[in-house]
């Protein structure tokens, strides 16, 4: 089949011409069919097709299939409105089929697709066949002041499609520049609704990860279809993002059996194929980061993972995510030298020079309408920054500004920046070392 590739880039998955091209056994598209329309009371073929995530004559062709078996018959009622279709139901022996299949597996719906297939597709959108200018970084951290070398540093990191350890004091803007890096890739890719491996069905899409782009649904009763040209057993998405912090656990990134509906999703780490897996605040997990690093190193060094099913089958998956951690921790408290040399890039994101911070808080002064004052600078930097050693950080200029408007807005007084104020937000910022009597 002739794939043509989308503006981006990524060639799209090839839709299957014929169900031997689907990958799927018989027995396995014949029962999804059969347990849709029974949970879905659907009868129109092109409502079935739409669900199944198949074409129509592909669908009618697995409609056809049942019937020949007595599982599916006409209902003999053409629809005027759906173009004059012929109805189908479920035969009595349909409906015991469908209940059987059932009890095997609650999972009904899209198709899914094999895993080799999948394996490929992957590899038609790898991550690590991005390639970002300095401009296209610049422009997705905009909103950020960074200086120009950690822009040198993040650039060839991403381009690798390599794990990057962001580390350096809070508040500086690690996870800000870790969605930066995402809104760069720009593209999108194709993910699929669900994989099939061994007889077992694991769900992929997820609609809180995933953001599907706007989608062509062709007119059934149009002689041309103008629509998706590529299997619609995947989504067109935006590159996915996941962000795990303190919470994430080990099992997390394991595959997630349900024992009432007998199916299996996806971990988080394959829903992020394609895209990014930030690991925030590494530390304060459960686990040790050692462990949890521990956890990374086949699919960081061999580009694939392991999974288990409930039988305690394993089996390979591509590994193709550009994995971010990041941490308020010095690297070398937190990894040993085997760890560290397994995470191919590590960054340090500082606090800002005095020079820059002044540049972020006139900034955000500007932005949200907030005259400046010569005088609350001085005392601000004069006076309350040598009480904590000069540090500086990101996140001050938006949090001393927020708490000044807050003030002003309850004092019912137009915006003002005076020193004053500033105290008060100051105040805010810093919990007073104290005893406090129990």
């Amino acid at each position: 089949m002739n794939m043509q590739a989308t503006p981006a880039g990524v060639l799209p998955p090839p839709q299957p011409r014929t169900l031997a091209e689907t990958g799927l056994p018989m027995v396995m598209m014949r029962d999804i069919l059969l347990k849709t329309m029974f949970r879905m009371n659907l009868e129109m073929v092109t409502q079935i097709a739409r669900v199944i995530s198949l074409n129509v004559p592909l669908t009618q062709e697995l409609i056809d299939a049942a019937r020949s078996q007595r599982l599916v018959e006409a209902t003999g009622t053409l629809h005027a409105t759906s173009g004059n279709e012929m109805g189908y139901q479920l035969t009595e022996t349909g409906k015991a089929r469908a209940i059987d299949a059932l009890a095997q597996s609650e999972y009904f719906g899209a198709m899914p697709v094999p895993l080799e297939s999948y394996g490929l597709q992957m590899k038609r959108q790898s991550v690590r066949d991005i390639r970002l200018t300095r401009d296209q970084l610049n422009k997705s951290m905009g909103h950020l002041i960074l200086p120009p070398e950690l822009l040198g540093h993040l650039g060839p990191a991403i381009t690798s499609g390599r794990s990057i350890l962001l580390y350096g004091p809070p508040g500086n803007g690690k996870s800000s520049i870790s969605n930066g890096i995402r809104a760069a890739m720009g593209d999108k890719i194709y993910v699929p609704r669900a994989v099939e491996y061994s007889g077992q069905v694991i769900t992929v899409f997820d609609p809180i990860v995933h953001s599907a782009a706007e989608e062509q649904v062709d007119d059934p009763t149009s002689l041309r279809r103008t629509g998706n040209r590529f299997d619609t057993r995947y989504v067109h998405c935006e590159r996915p993002t996941v962000i795990t912090g303190g919470e994430l656990t080990l099992d997390m990134l394991d595959l997630k059996y349900n024992p009432v509906a007998r199916t299996y999703q996806a971990p988080l780490q394959m829903k992020a194929s394609g895209g990014i897996f930030i690991v925030d605040d590494l530390g304060r997990q459960p686990e040790p980061p050692q462990k949890l690093v521990n956890r990374w190193i086949v699919p960081l060094e061999e580009n694939k993972d392991i999974l288990a099913l409930q039988s305690g089958e394993k089996f390979t998956v591509p590994f193709d995510t550009l994995v971010i951690f990041s941490t308020n921790f010095h690297p070398n408290e937190i990894f040993d030298g085997a760890a560290l040399r397994r995470i191919f890039f590590k960054i340090k994101v500082d606090g800002p020079t005095q020079e820059m911070f002044l540049r972020i808080f006139a900034l955000v002064a500007r932005k949200k309408g907030m005259p400046l004052d010569e005088a609350t600078l001085v005392h601000l930097l004069k006076v309350k920054y040598p009480t904590i050693n000069n540090t500086f950080a990101n996140y001050q200029p938006v949090f001393l500004i927020d708490q000044m408007i807050a003030i002003c807005e309850f004092e019912g007084i137009p915006y003002q920046m005076t020193p004053a104020l500033i105290d008060r937000a100051w105040a805010n910022m810093f919990v007073k070392q104290e005893t406090i009597a129990k």
